[in-house]
């Protein structure tokens, strides 16, 4: 019997599914579904009415000062969640890329496969696809191999730990939802282009906060002094790993309280806490590229891995040129 696939675009209709993989669950799904410029989809494969596989992706507008104009891309994070170990996962997966593709090309510009968790899986589909690769990297934390986060912090990392705390900063978990509102402005406001050009609308932050924390799939901190909050983390949870989605601080204005060194610090802390074994930095950039978020983030005592993004282009032309560059 061949797998049928299903494309859900609501959340109301999407049925009980079994999975534990935060980033294709009916719970992000429900965040993309409620903040403003993000439009998710959920493709479902199932064989003999059993589901055996799924893939939740995004589609979001990102607007541009210079030249102006809004660019919709696709996201989707790893390459899906399969619910069955008995099946042949690439080909139940070249199935779904075949099918998103059609979908997403009509719908953006960009189609984007990200924070793979095995740069070699799905290969051959993604070429018959007509994807290109770029080489990234990743930055992960294990948590299960040092007795405490700190032994594996830099010298410095230490004392800036201890200097923050020192000079007044408290660092806790975010209360309600005026902390939420307050930690997502300074982020929206401070965060610097050179660790992620996109930042989600505030809502984002709102519907995290009732989806994710609210049933122990996520967690917001944030960094105060004096009661007004500098700094703070947003993480998620998908099986024995913490991902740190967004994070920063305002460090030009409070220096010495070192807000964006606590943020990461306590979250990592509070992973280790709670028996995750590792913490993945979401984003650390392109591996023939400085970047300063990823050597920030490095003196936690994180190692850097090889990964791949995949990437399509609704410019048929042009992708075909990436295609031969990249082959």
């Amino acid at each position: 019997m061949p797998i049928k696939l299903t494309t859900y675009n609501q959340s109301k209709k999407i049925p009980d599914l079994p999975g534990n993989n935060i980033f294709h669950s009916t719970y992000l799904f429900q965040i993309y579904e409620a903040t403003p410029n993000y439009t998710p989809f959920l493709l479902v494969a199932t064989l003999d009415d059993k589901p055996i596989a799924k893939m939740l992706a995004v589609i979001r507008k990102a607007k541009r000062i210079f030249p102006p104009s809004i660019i919709k891309r696709c996201e989707v994070y790893d390459t899906g969640e399969f619910l069955d170990e008995t099946i042949d996962k690439e080909a139940v997966f070249g199935e779904m890329l075949e099918h998103l593709t059609a979908k997403a090309t009509r719908e953006s510009f960009l189609i984007e496969f990200r924070n793979l968790d095995n740069a070699l899986f799905g290969y051959k589909y993604f070429r018959q696809n007509n994807y290109f690769p770029v080489n990234w990297l990743r930055v992960r934390n294990s948590l299960h191999t040092a007795e405490t986060i700190e032994e594996r912090c830099s010298p410095s990392r230490l004392r800036q730990i201890k200097k923050g705390l020192r000079n007044g900063s408290v660092v806790e978990e975010a209360r309600d939802e005026k902390d939420i509102l307050e930690f997502s402005r300074m982020l929206h406001k401070k965060y610097s282009s050179r660790t992620r050009k996109h930042f989600p609308n505030i809502a984002f932050f709102e519907h995290m906060k009732n989806h994710l924390v609210h049933t122990n799939k996520g967690k917001i901190f944030v960094v105060r002094y004096n009661g007004k909050i500098i700094g703070g983390s947003a993480c998620v949870y998908s099986g024995d790993t913490v991902y740190l989605w967004f994070s920063g601080g305002m460090t030009k204005t409070y220096l010495t309280q070192y807000p964006g060194v606590l943020a990461v610090w306590k979250a990592l802390k509070d992973a280790k806490e709670n028996g995750f074994c590792h913490l993945e930095f979401m984003d650390a950039g392109l591996p023939f590229k400085r970047h300063g978020y990823r050597e920030f983030v490095l003196r936690f005592g994180g190692k850097q891995l090889s990964t791949r993004r995949w990437f399509r282009l609704r410019w048929s032309l042009i992708n075909r040129i990436l295609v031969k560059i990249y082959s």
